[in-house]
């Protein structure tokens, strides 16, 4: 017999990828250039040629078995190392290549971090909106994941919900800044707020509750900011980054999971890992990508074309009276629907070829989605089919 819970899940799919496969069937239809699809979000900027040369080079010059073999079961220790001198570099931390593990992009970081900490009865806690694939990242190691309801205000956390539903049995708190899906940056008031709270809740329980940080969006950020870095505002941080949205390599699969110098055991954590992935059939991320990746660590696509791409939604947006908070980075935004249903209102997008993403899924509903990661001059000729529908469908707005 098949295992019920995967059986389960095929009814389950996401809107996200069902929205995406419209897009795409529709583009056979009128043209893929006249679907203005925001389901996605895939990169959708060049490569850095930098990174390219780089394959290149090492496809050329390294002996083959270096390159095409497998790497240790952590990752390949010069990249560790580099992977920790670049964090150190850029956020001035002390990282050492054994707080550092080689994964397959961001879910996989998550995979062992969630592992590291949570088990059968666990729970793990997030805040709405959040990205729906925790879900079953979380769900399937055992645990539970909790979501704290929304500050639709400015999407910053809600703290009063939050400690309400801190109990013994929590044993992490995840989350992601810059955010997926409202693009909101946590500030620095916000993340010394939260660490305080996990302080005090750690020493009444006498337990560590760990902070896991997704930050796969950690290089997009507008307006000539800096995300502040979460590690730096509480010891016992489990970094999860992924580099394919910086380098525009989703593909490629790569990433890491940093454990905080500070944090008890990181070290024996990051070995832990290399255990976890015995379990999960992980494996270690290919050869070729992670020594590619450590010769591009500080650098990036060109990602400029997000914020120009947000700017020309968030003044049509509010030109049509919409609600929506001004993303501070990735390539989202936000919006409150013109209707309590926020599926029906997307569902009448469709009739205008947009592809928008309900945010029923996101734990924020009357919200939708919109991935904003296509070419610039394909944003402009929607923002015509965005005015039609709104002033079509909603005329009294």
């Amino acid at each position: 017999m098949l295992v019920k819970k995967y059986v389960d899940m095929l009814q389950q799919k996401s809107v996200i990828r069902t929205l995406s496969e419209f897009a795409t069937a529709r583009g056979k239809e009128i043209g893929y250039e006249n679907v203005f699809d925001y389901s996605l979000g895939n990169p959708s900027v060049a490569v850095p040629e930098e990174f390219n040369e780089t394959c290149i080079t090492l496809l050329r010059e390294m002996e083959p078995m270096q390159l095409h073999g497998y790497s240790q079961s952590l990752g390949i220790p010069e990249v560790r190392q580099k992977v920790a001198e670049s964090l150190n570099r850029r956020f001035s931390m002390n990282y050492k290549a054994d707080h550092i593990f080689m994964a397959s992009g961001a879910a996989g970081a998550l995979s062992h971090a969630f592992r590291l900490v949570a088990q059968e009865g666990d729970e793990i806690i997030t805040f709405a909106p959040f990205f729906p694939e925790y879900n079953p990242y979380v769900n399937l190691t055992g645990a539970q994941l909790k979501v704290v309801p929304p500050r639709t205000e400015d999407f910053q956390i809600n703290f009063e919900a939050f400690e309400e539903m801190i109990t013994e049995k929590t044993k992490a708190v995840l989350v992601n800044t810059p955010n997926n899906p409202s693009g909101i940056v946590y500030s620095e008031e916000t993340l010394k707020k939260l660490a305080k709270i996990l302080e005090e809740k750690s020493k009444e329980y006498g337990d560590t509750i760990y902070l896991i940080s997704d930050e796969p969006y950690r290089e997009i950020i507008f307006d000539q900011q800096k995300a502040p870095y979460v590690s730096h505002y509480y010891d016992h941080t489990i970094s999860c980054y992924s580099f394919s949205k910086s380098l525009s390599i989703p593909g490629e699969r790569i990433g890491y999971v940093a454990v905080n110098p500070s944090c008890k055991d990181a070290e024996k954590m990051i070995v832990m890992c290399g255990q976890i992935s015995r379990g999960i059939g992980h494996n270690c991320p290919a050869s070729l990508i992670q020594l590619a990746v450590a010769e591009n660590l500080d650098r990036t696509a060109d990602l400029g074309v997000y914020e120009t791409n947000m700017n020309l939604l968030y003044d049509e947006l509010k030109s049509l009276g919409f609600t929506c908070v001004r993303p501070g980075g990735t390539f989202y935004i936000f919006p409150k629907a013109l209707e309590e249903d926020a599926a029906a209102f997307c569902d009448k997008a469709l009739k205008y070829d947009l592809i928008l993403v309900p945010a029923d899924s996101f734990g924020c509903p009357g919200y939708f989605r919109m991935a904003y990661c296509i070419d610039t001059d394909k944003v402009k000729r929607s923002l015509p089919a965005l005015r039609k529908f709104v002033e079509t469908e909603y005329p009294n707005r």
